[in-house]
């Protein structure tokens, strides 16, 4: 975040007016022009007795650790040295590394946050004049009420759209169940999160000659020596059950274990979804290692290799079946330098799923969720030395960490770099050329794969749907060069919002327009998204979007594939556009079968120019006549 002050440097856009807020910890100076603004937002908080100055910090200063990484990933200066623990893993970049950084920050350690902070944040980045809004946040629950779109956040986030502000958030990270998005309307743009290429792969080698590959930046053991292995159940206290303590085998706590058992041996220790969640940490588990003098320790993300090679070395008693020795050995190959060989990406098992719930019953919506895909596992980015969020980076400078709210600032940084090159785009027309461009297939040529479980996610994984990857993975470049774009406007979201059945008086609330003054209502499968989806196809639908040219003139052929249990046909099939110029498309759907189970299929855009434009097609129920 550091002011560029070569030939080259920042200028802080005049439009911008937004403030640097000064205070004891966040010291005049803070703010330069490359971090050009900077408020904290804490009146609800306050105001409900849920702030905690000591821990919260009552400034935008970073206690957390969260924003400031999210904030390097979209627009941190290029080629700055990562040095964790005395490591260099490289130099980082952000997407947009010449975009400059306003945070308001809203959420806190202590009391989480309250919408109504959340909310004015939004509404003075947009009285700011910023380009993009990223949101790596989403509410811990489905909105109650008439649909999920009407809560404040949303409709805050409807204010920014007209005030012409992209805006990004990330999907959650409540994954791989169906319907499990946290980020709702059409006019917000969801990301969720992928694997990519990069690896640290470390080993553990068995004593019976197996070595089972590992991911971390786990250091050697010594000179490679073999040390006894001893699973944490076999390590407890006399007084310390499974029963009692049901996490006691994620290792957070040292004096639930036999420090005579543990001492010297490595210690095999569950790794679940609380880690992800934030509820249990690598380093409390490190620092129960290091309390309990073990050698190391060991997470196996599928046991069963490992269980079968230490169940079969345990010496038990013939005539008790007592365990009396333990014999299997191991020794921990570290992995500190990265390899890029992984197949990637693939949605990660916590990203949160479509479909998209229309409200809290759940029905589903005529909307696509996620958008879009993009890297959110082990990214490594800026982070304050005194957070806390994950602390095993406790003191340092850069942190690696996982999660949805990694992958959406991926999209907030390219959206800038798509509104510098074609500064005229309206927020939908940005989506659109981030929808239309992406990816389908792995690095390796197959399609993108979904982690379905967890644990053992890659054990299980399966082609990803429009419903795990959105539109799919993004494509940087491509992005920049989309050739047709989809377009919508402030005006239809109010339309769709209004076509909502008893929503007159929400809109009314909310953005205090009166239904009756539109002079029609559409569904979401009619809103011009670069995407069509149907929640119930009842026999048949006719659906239409509106394509303009950016590019220069083209002539398009149209193919499809039909979702199972849908016929399909899209016209025109041919036609040339010039720069500037819209075509209408019109997509006849017609039910061939009954079924609730959803089905997808593509409607592909192919330019003679070499552009290609995908739309994702997704039904769920379908009924026949």
């Amino acid at each position: 975040f550091a002011d560029d002050k070569s030939e080259h440097p920042f200028n802080v856009p005049a439009r911008f007016s937004g403030t640097c807020e000064v205070t004891s910890d966040f010291p005049s100076g803070s703010c330069n022009r490359k971090l050009f603004g900077a408020r904290h937002f804490a009146a609800s908080a306050i105001t409900r007795g849920m702030f905690d100055s000591t821990e919260d910090y009552a400034s935008p200063f970073d206690g957390d650790g969260h924003g400031t990484n999210t904030a390097s990933i979209a627009a941190g200066n290029h080629g700055i040295p990562v040095v964790v623990a005395g490591s260099h893993f490289g130099n980082a970049s952000g997407m947009a590394p010449r975009s400059h950084i306003a945070v308001y920050k809203a959420l806190y350690k202590g009391s989480g946050g309250f919408a109504a902070d959340v909310v004015a944040a939004i509404d003075q980045a947009a009285q700011d004049r910023v380009d993009i809004i990223c949101l790596s946040i989403a509410p811990n629950m489905c909105p109650s009420g008439i649909a999920t779109f009407f809560n404040p956040i949303d409709m805050a986030l409807l204010s920014a759209i007209k005030a012409g502000i992209f805006v990004v958030q990330a999907a959650g990270n409540t994954g791989p169940s169906s319907m499990s998005m946290s980020s709702f309307s059409p006019w917000i743009f969801t990301i969720g999160a992928t694997s990519h290429d990069r690896l640290y792969t470390n080993s553990l080698s068995l004593g019976n000659n197996v070595t089972i590959l590992g991911v971390g930046l786990a250091p050697s053991t010594y000179e490679n020596t073999m040390y006894k292995l001893i699973h944490k159940h076999r390590a407890l206290n006399d007084d310390t059950t499974i029963a009692d303590d049901m996490y006691v085998g994620e290792c957070q706590d040292a004096s639930k274990f036999n420090k005579d058992l543990v001492q010297g041996n490595l210690l095999i220790c569950s790794y679940t979804m609380r880690f992800v969640l934030g509820l249990s940490s690598m380093n409390m588990a490190l620092e129960t290692a290091m309390n309990l003098s073990a050698a190391g320790v060991v997470f196996p993300m599928n046991p069963s290799i490992l269980l079968e090679y230490y169940n079969s070395s345990l010496e038990k008693d013939g005539t008790s079946e007592k365990i009396i020795k333990l014999g299997a050995f191991a020794s921990i190959n570290g992995g500190l330098t990265a390899s890029y060989s992984n197949v990637a990406p693939s949605v990660m098992y916590y990203s949160a799923r479509g479909p998209d719930p229309e409200d809290s019953l759940p029905h589903e919506a005529d909307i696509l969720k996620p958008n879009l895909v993009a890297p959110g596992s082990l990214i490594w980015a800026a982070w304050s030395s005194v957070a806390t969020d994950s602390d095993e980076f406790l003191g340092e400078n850069f942190a690696m960490i996982s999660g949805t709210s990694m992958a959406a600032p991926h999209i907030a940084g390219l959206a800038a770099l798509i509104k510098q090159k074609f500064p005229n785009f309206s927020p939908a027309a940005i989506g659109s050329s981030l929808s239309t461009t992406e990816s389908l297939n792995e690095n390796s040529g197959k399609p993108i794969m979904a982690q379905r479980t967890y644990p053992s996610p890659d054990l299980n994984k399966s082609p990803a749907t429009p419903f795990d990857m959105g539109s799919g993975f993004v494509n940087v470049t491509a992005a920049l060069n989309p050739g047709l774009i989809f377009d919508s406007s402030y005006d239809d979201y109010t339309s769709f919002l209004c076509g909502i059945n008893g929503s007159a008086s929400a809109v009314l609330d909310y953005i205090g327009q009166n239904c009756w003054t539109h002079n029609s209502t559409v569904y979401g499968s009619d809103l011009n998204l670069p995407s069509i989806t149907i929640a119930r196809l009842d026999q048949s639908r006719i659906v239409q979007r509106t394509v303009q040219n950016i590019a220069a003139n083209e002539t398009y052929s149209v193919g499809w594939s039909s979702p199972y249990g849908v016929s399909v046909k899209v016209s025109p099939t041919r036609f040339s556009i010039a720069n500037g110029e819209r075509q209408v498309l019109s997509v006849i759907f017609n039910a061939t079968s009954n079924s609730s189970t959803a089905s997808f299929g593509r409607i592909g855009l192919f330019g003679n120019q070499g552009h290609v434009v995908n739309i994702p097609v997704s039904v769920i129920v379908k009924i026949s006549l």
